[in-house]
């Protein structure tokens, strides 16, 4: 019976809007969704099994339904269909009054979480069951909306030291410095949630600087597995004076992305991780979310 009420579903499933048309079938991005899970730990004496089978056939069909009158996405069995995304869950009964539902949204192509999240919902019963499809399909369509992450290799920031004073003066410092630098810019890159940080270990050239070696840090991040690259410098006027610059490539054609430049002179190299993560979050993160 279960099996039949499957194939009806998918049957309705696949009807086609007025509205449909080749192109758009190509266009409308493939999305898989398999049917949740159900775990019945509740201990309740009575054997509900056919009442969860029917209410969770009802629950995946309504999702279904809610995904395919968005033009922009078509369901597909699995990846190999075309599925760029893939939706996956499953529901849980604790108590005779409560549920957990477990939703995540997977980014196929790129393999990463967009959206991974527990739910609670009251209630065992058609109302309840509809109430929660209503709010977890939105958050759901929310999910395929939101783009995944840019997976971004921020590679450490570099000193270029233009004042006379000895190399080995403040060497010990200068680096402190610098991985503080580098370490708070991952750090807001990573918290505005528009990128994913890739650990670059030390694969930076040790013969020169990346800022000199002519956008192979574009490379070395496509080797990471990463979509671009961010490098930065920080340029010593004085030793108490210091501007700021960073790059962004695109990791597969090698082409400049994004640039910024303080282009003045700020104070000392104690505020150096300030001045980053202001020049970062002004030039890149919030110039990305601009329309």
């Amino acid at each position: 019976m279960r099996r039949t009420r499957l194939i009806l579903s998918s049957f309705v499933l696949f009807v086609l809007p007025a509205a449909y048309s080749p192109a758009h079938a190509e266009a409308a991005i493939g999305v898989a969704m398999d049917d949740f899970s159900y775990t019945d730990t509740s201990a309740e004496p009575a054997n509900q099994t056919a009442a969860h089978e029917r209410r969770l056939s009802a629950f995946m069909s309504a999702l279904r339904r809610d995904i395919s009158a968005d033009q922009r996405y078509r369901l597909v069995p699995s990846a190999q269909d075309g599925a760029a995304l893939k939706v996956i869950g499953g529901i849980q009964k604790t108590s005779t009054l409560v549920q957990w539902a477990k939703v995540a949204v997977i980014d196929v192509g790129a393999r990463k979480i967009v959206m991974d999240k527990l739910y609670t919902f009251r209630g065992d019963n058609d109302e309840s069951w509809e109430r929660a499809e209503i709010f977890v399909s939105r958050e759901i369509m929310a999910a395929l909306g939101t783009p995944a992450p840019i997976a971004l290799a921020v590679f450490d920031f570099e000193l270029e030291d233009t004042t006379a004073a000895s190399a080995n003066a403040s060497a010990s410092s200068d680096a402190s410095y610098l991985a503080e630098v580098t370490s708070s810019v991952r750090d807001a890159l990573g918290q505005s949630g528009r990128y994913r940080i890739v650990d670059v270990g030390g694969e930076a050239p040790k013969a020169r600087a990346l800022r000199d070696c002519d956008g192979c840090e574009a490379a070395i991040a496509q080797r990471l597995g990463a979509d671009q690259s961010l490098i930065g410098v920080v340029r010593r006027v004085s030793r108490t004076e210091y501007t700021l610059g960073f790059q962004v490539r695109d990791a597969r054609t090698g082409a400049v992305l994004a640039r910024g430049d303080s282009g003045l002179r700020m104070g000392a190299d104690y505020s150096w991780k300030r001045g980053a993560v202001r020049l970062v979050s002004d030039r890149l993160i919030e110039r990305q979310a601009q329309p």
